[in-house]
Formats: structure tokens, sequence, C-alpha cells
């Protein structure tokens, strides 16, 4: 058997790779970010005109009918690129949610939508990860009330999919009644996220998470798996920089990666960062084929790749010495998208609990 990616899994992701890097460089990525524009409408479009926003939505509703590994390495690329588009919530977590617990009704009106870029839509779930007290949705006849934070893909979305705080999900309209949203400024502004607040707002709850948390457990796993690939697509990124600017940077008259503590920071972080593609590849691998360790393998690949993440931003910042702080080389947006993806969905502490809890070591 061969532990490897099969020709048309390779060949996707080479695709959406060289698409973000003819339509979304460093330029494109720093004009979004100064304008705080969160959906590049160009780029998103090429990425319709692939297939990307039905990636997981099956044929029948217009989809592509792939895999979470296939998603696992487009949203690799996604981070590679780090592409101002919406992806892990709209594309990945609000079909998973409406797959697994949506009624017939909303699968076909919704995931079409989705499949064809038509419709964006935002996912907040962070109040059944932790909440402020006193924070948190609360379900009544059909209306929201409470606020909901750090609601990812928020700003530009066309409809919201909320968990109210016994775990079931509800879509409301992003015109409806007595919604309001208000931008939040995180360290990556290639990113959406917005603080929602619901005053009797009129919602549709998905029937199938009423009495059961599955869906919305599923839907927080793949989440956390798509930012872990971000993650590591990210974090190679910055590593094929520091090696390449290793290799023209000259002090003393020859190539700073001459130099063997130079050498040794780039094999460390290569060390430490090749490893964690298996981990996210077999995570992804275990949503469709392992069910049963999907839980735990998202928690562990989130978890690690956000350390490893951090590690490789840092020390990948310390090879580009005082350059690696400046917007010229730009190298910032990768550094604050990595942090982004460590704290959202989960800090590694919080995560690796939560693992201990899925095997049962925690009493």
């Amino acid at each position: 058997m061969e532990f490897m990616l099969n020709e048309e899994q390779r060949m996707l992701q080479e695709s959406v790779t060289r698409f973000l890097e003819s339509n979304c460089p460093l330029e494109r990525v720093r004009k979004a970010a100064d304008a705080e524009e969160t959906l590049a409408a160009d780029v998103r479009d090429g990425l319709v005109e692939l297939g990307i926003p039905g990636i997981v939505i099956p044929e029948a509703f217009g989809g592509v009918g792939l895999g979470f590994l296939e998603a696992a390495l487009v949203a690799e690329a996604l981070g590679n690129a780090v592409a101002p588009v919406p992806y892990a919530a709209t594309s990945i977590m609000a079909p998973v949610a409406l797959l697994a617990g949506g009624s017939d009704a909303q699968k076909d009106e919704w995931l079409p939508k989705i499949a064809s870029g038509e419709t964006t839509v935002a996912v907040g779930v962070t109040e059944q990860i932790g909440r402020r007290e006193g924070e948190g949705i609360n379900a009544s006849n059909r209306n929201l009330t409470g606020k909901a934070m750090f609601v990812l893909d928020a700003m530009e979305a066309d409809a919201y999919l909320i968990a109210d705080s016994t775990g079931a999900l509800h879509l409301v309209g992003g015109d409806a009644k007595g919604l309001e949203r208000n931008k939040l400024k995180t360290i990556d502004r290639t990113r959406s996220v917005a603080e929602i607040t619901l005053d009797a707002t009129p919602s549709e709850v998905l029937p199938g998470t009423v009495d059961d948390r599955g869906p919305l457990l599923d839907t927080i796993d793949v989440g956390r798996l798509m930012l872990a690939a971000d993650t590591l697509g990210a974090a190679q990124d910055m590593i094929d920089k520091s090696i390449a600017y290793a290799k023209e940077r000259r002090q003393f008259n020859r190539p700073i990666g001459s130099f063997q503590a130079v050498k040794h920071m780039c094999a460390e972080m290569a060390a430490e960062l090749e490893p964690c593609r298996s981990l996210v590849w077999y995570a992804a691998y275990s949503v469709n084929a392992i069910p049963d360790e999907a839980r735990l393998m998202a928690c562990h690949a989130k978890a690690h790749l956000s350390e490893v993440g951090r590690f490789v931003a840092r020390t990948a910042t310390e090879v580009h010495g005082g350059m690696g702080f400046t917007d010229l080389l730009g190298l910032h947006y990768w550094f604050k998208r990595i942090g982004f993806n460590r704290q959202v969905l989960g800090a590694p502490e919080l995560v690796r609990e939560e693992a201990a809890r899925v095997q049962g070591l925690v009493a």
C-alpha cells in the first residue's frame, strides 16, 4: 500500500496552488489587507470556477463530492498563499452541519447555493467551546437572542449558522430583523471575523441538531482540521521564504545560509513541520474512513500544528533578521495567520483537554 496522495489529489492541489500563485501574490494580499477586503472577489471567483466552494458537497446538490483529505489539501494551498477568501466556514463547516443535521428542504435550498459560490454562510460555534459568563445565544419560539463571538466569514455573509446554548444549530438570514454584526479586528487581516448580536431574531433550526450534539461536534472537528491544514501551508511557505532569503542575503561576503547557525534553524523548522503533513492527512482521511478516530485526530492535528506553526513563524522571522518585521517582505501576514489559526476554535491547551476526554483520560 502506498501511503501517499494519488494522482488526482496531487493534481487538485497543484491546480489550486498555480491559480493562487498567479492571482493571489503578496501584492494582492497586501491590497486586500489594507482595504480590509476579506473577500477578494476576483480570487473567490477563480476558486468557484475550480469548484472549490462545493468540494465536500455531494454531486446531487451541485458540488464536487470529494473527501476531507482533498478539502485539507485545498486549505493547505490557501494557507500557503494567505488567500483572503472564505473557506473553512462557508465551504466546509456549513455543508457538514447541513448534511448532518439539516432537513431535506434546507439541504435542497442551501447546499446548491454554497456549491455555486452564490452564497457565503458564516459559522458561529465559539460559545460551545468556551464563553464568558452571561454570553451566548438563547433560542425561544424560533427566535434567537444573545451574542456570538468570533463568527467566521461573518462580515460578507449572506446567512449565518449559529449554535444556541444547547448546541442546536440555527440558520439566520443576513438581513434578518434584530441582527447586528460588528467587525472584530484580529491580528489576521486576511480573515473576516465578527461579533454577532441577535435580538429576537427569526431563525430556522436544523432539526437533526435539536437533541443530538453530533452534527455540532462534527462541524467543530472539520473546522479545526481545516485550520490545521491552513497552518501547515502557511508554515511551509515561511520555511521556503527563509531558505530563499538565506541564499540571497550576504554577510562577510558570504550568503548567511552558509553559516551553521542559520542552517540549523532552517533544518529544525523543516524537521518539525514535515511530520505534521502526515498527521493532517491522516486526520482528514479519518473523517470519511475511520469516523471513530475523527474527533481525536482533529484535536491532535489542531493542537500540534498550533505549536509547530508558532515555532516556525518565530524562527522564520529570526532567519530574516530585522527585515522579517518589515512590511516590504510581508512575512507578517503568514505570521499573523498562523497566530489566528492557533486561537480560533480552541487554543492548544483546551483542544488537548478535549482529546483527553475523548480517550477517557479525564475524570
